[in-house]
């Protein structure tokens, strides 16, 4: 009598990280639409006749199926969605810096569908619109912030509950908020650029310089001590140019 095999359908995702693995197979994270972030064997893929060897590069879109249980899964299918978006070297290194937080922040097989749009929106902008990479940059990393539930109003004051003068300047302090201060430090921000935040509006020069700043100090308990590669091969290739992440 034969057995009914349920066939996982086909699945949408990226690659955010690859690696050697024995002699002919890679260790690769994908960026997954209903599973978030997963590492999966693809067997022979560093063989030169392979064609997963030039298929599992970042910013292609895919669709892959896998096998197997446990943490490491085995792939067993990959096939190009589309073209793989094509992108001069700053926003290149910008795709490589979301690929690496991705990578750190996002708790595996773990959901992150609406992330995983952002994801799109992101790298598809980073191809179509090189010229304003600070403000595709913010935004992502602020749609991520939400997605990992780091949950902070940007419109009141936490001392009072009133709303955020756009004239005056906050103190952030760490799982608290915004509290209106006289100081102005790494941890003040003026609350124009905290109601720009709330909208994910970084048209202006000031407010991304701010919000690069807030999500330095958000994403540190994240990301923990170690450094960004992504952020040391910009300041090594492109330390005039690239100023993005």
């Amino acid at each position: 009598m034969s057995k009914n095999f349920e066939v996982q359908p086909l699945q949408r995702a990226f690659v955010l990280h690859r690696r050697e693995y024995s002699e002919s197979s890679l260790l690769v994270d994908f960026f997954t639409e209903h599973n978030g972030r997963m590492t999966l064997l693809a067997k022979g893929a560093r063989r030169p006749r392979s064609p997963l060897k030039a298929l599992l590069q970042p910013f292609t879109p895919l669709l892959l199926r896998w096998t197997g249980k446990g943490d490491l899964k085995t792939l067993t299918q990959a096939e190009a969605a589309s073209l793989t978006l094509p992108m001069v070297p700053m926003a290149l290194y910008s795709g490589f810096y979301v690929n690496e937080i991705l990578v750190r922040v996002l708790e595996n097989q773990t959901a992150y569908q609406e992330l995983f749009n952002h994801y799109l929106q992101c790298v598809t902008r980073l191809a179509s619109n090189s010229e304003q990479l600070e403000p595709i940059l913010r935004t992502f990393e602020f749609q991520m912030l939400r997605a990992l539930g780091y949950g902070v109003d940007f419109c009141h004051c936490m001392a009072t509950g009133e709303e955020v003068d756009p004239e005056m300047w906050y103190q952030f302090r760490e799982n608290e908020g915004f509290i209106a201060s006289l100081l102005q430090n790494n941890l003040s921000f003026l609350g124009k650029d905290l109601l720009a935040f709330d909208l994910l509006d970084f048209s202006e020069k000031s407010t991304q310089q701010s919000a690069k700043r807030f999500t330095r100090i958000a994403l540190k308990p994240y990301l923990g001590s170690q450094p960004l590669k992504s952020r040391e091969l910009f300041q090594s290739i492109l330390p005039h140019n690239l100023k993005g992440a």
